[in-house]
């Protein structure tokens, strides 16, 4: 559950660190004499129950009923994947599959179902892979209604793409590339597109790697950052208090990766004067003449109007930008409120391009298709915000008809009435004023049994609810996969890596487990010389 390592290097007898697994019973045995009695020698030499193999077992085990458990909350219900794929420590191509999908109670989860080894990562390999997934859990991908990628072509091609693959057998599972990526990617692309930005962007680019080139100069940087911060404190300019100051260094951008841009701009505005003094020192004292002219070149092009403006407007632009950005990443995001923050203004603004010139709304346009536009738009009526305001009948029969799985030619028929009393309710029932989104609606219809009584209408709610906002669920997955599998533990097998992976990941349903559930799994592996549910076991 903390992601830590099992084994250590020397795990004899002698050794004074033994690894973490040896070394906690060792601490649980000399605090529990029931324990001490059936650990180590007091234990017969062929089942100690400590070997590596062992350790594998338990922990698929774990894993095992960690899943089986999400599978079960799932249920018969529909739901969608987000998906995405990194290199892990030991450069192999891994990706990783999240579930999203409504509970019992109306609430969203997205759940970790498992991360595996791609040798190969073209469009039909990932697919295997995921019915390989799906197989292995007993879902169906019949019941599949979204899919969220990011914008590489071997996941979000039109023709051959994953997603084109997944929509070949079901062409209900809706296609979203997650929508704090596109926002990203189109404020890139449309600031690199202006010729004064463009510049900003590419001397803030060229900074960036001066300054931070060697440890000297972050050093240097450093060292002058906290005297221009104590000469401040000591002249009154700034106040200190706790958390305040801390040391940092600049933070080179990244075009997928949501609000770096926001941070090494930010980090320069508070750092200019130290940026300014390495410089300096760089185009007396450096080793290299090139760097010495480019130090000079560019301590210069930092003290123009022109780089100081850009830097301030930019800094506004995407401190606006990361908020959308951090609001469209939370777990409980949904497609009403995520299409709420973005708003396409008319912009007249041409941006000049090779061939002709276009506009800059074009870039949101291309990002977000007109097929998509329009689901999305029947969606945000289902918004319970100033008593249902949005609600339209008509646009939301065009979103059922999206699913025609889903809503036979009965059901169509039905829904409208079913609005009008739905409508008449929420409008008079106080349980359902001051909703705010959604998920909302649905927790409460499910709490007030009403969902009974418009079951077409829940229907379409959680169809609204699964579509996926964002693939944040994923990259957090990655970001825990380089705890587990650090540099020091690069030789971990896949299995290994997933199973201790979904227990880490998981850990609020492995929690709520029961010991004798995972040692009977434990138990019917293989035959075991002993029967663990004997003995009190904690996790």
């Amino acid at each position: 559950m903390q992601g830590l390592s099992f084994r250590g290097d020397d795990e004899l007898k002698e050794s004074l660190n033994r690894g973490n697994l040896i070394e906690l019973l060792n601490w649980y045995a000399a605090r529990c004499k029931e324990i001490k009695e059936v650990l180590f020698n007091n234990a017969p030499g062929n089942d100690q129950m400590t070997s590596p193999t062992i350790q594998k077992n338990l922990i698929n085990c774990c894993a095992v009923e960690t899943t089986r458990a999400i599978i079960n909350d799932i249920g018969d219900s529909l739901f969608s994947i987000l998906v995405d794929e990194t290199r892990d420590n030991s450069v192999k191509e891994k990706m990783a599959i999240v579930l999203r999908f409504v509970d019992k109670s109306g609430r969203v989860k997205e759940r970790f179902l498992g991360i595996s080894h791609v040798t190969d990562t073209c469009a039909q390999s990932l697919k295997d892979t995921i019915d390989a997934m799906f197989s292995t859990h007993g879902l169906s991908i019949s019941s599949l209604r979204g899919q969220s990628y990011d914008g590489a072509s071997n996941m979000s091609g039109e023709f051959n793409g994953l997603k084109a693959l997944i929509l070949r057998e079901n062409p209900h599972a809706m296609y979203v590339h997650y929508f704090a990526h596109q926002i990203q990617l189109a404020i890139v692309f449309v600031a690199g597109r202006n010729c004064m930005v463009g510049d900003f962007l590419d001397v803030l680019a060229i900074i960036v790697n001066l300054v931070g080139a060697s440890c000297k100069c972050v050093d240097a940087l450093r060292i002058s950052y906290q005297a221009n911060i104590l000469e401040k404190l000591n002249t009154g300019e700034l106040t200190g208090g706790s958390g305040q100051f801390q040391e940092m260094s600049l933070a080179r951008p990244g075009d997928t990766r949501w609000g770096s841009h926001l941070l090494t701009v930010t980090r320069f505005i508070n750092m200019f004067n130290a940026i300014i003094d390495v410089l300096e020192n760089i185009s007396e004292d450096g080793v290299h003449s090139d760097k010495k002219s480019s130090a000079l070149r560019q301590m210069n092009n930092m003290q123009d109007f022109e780089f100081v403006f850009s830097l301030h407007f930019m800094f506004q632009i995407l401190a606006i930008t990361d908020d959308i950005s951090q609001a469209l990443q939370k777990k409980d995001q949904d497609i009403q409120n995520a299409m709420r923050h973005i708003l396409v203004p008319n912009m007249e603004d041409i941006v000049v391009m090779k061939g002709r010139p276009r506009h800059v709304a074009q870039q949101l346009n291309d990002r977000f298709p007109e097929t998509t536009t329009e689901l999305f738009t029947c969606i945000s009526c289902l918004s319970p915000r100033d008593s249902f305001a949005a609600f339209d009948k008509d646009k939301l029969l065009c979103l059922a008809q999206f699913y025609h799985l889903d809503f036979n030619s009965e059901e169509l028929l039905l829904l409208r009435p079913q609005f009008d009393k739905f409508l008449l309710l929420v409008r008079m029932d106080e349980a359902f004023f001051n909703l705010n989104s959604i998920s909302c609606v649905a927790q409460k219809l499910i709490e007030t049994r009403s969902s009974y009584y418009f079951p077409l209408v829940y229907r379409l709610l959680t169809l609204a609810l699964i579509l996926p906002v964002a693939t944040a669920s994923v990259e957090r997955i990655f970001s825990a996969m380089n705890l587990i599998k650090s540099d020091l533990r690069n030789k971990m097998g896949d299995v290994w890596l997933n199973d201790n992976l979904v227990v880490y990941v998981e850990k609020a349903i492995f929690k709520q487990l029961e010991n004798e559930a995972i040692l009977r799994r434990f138990q019917i592996m293989r035959p075991r010389r002993i029967q663990l549910s004997k003995f009190t076991v904690t996790k």
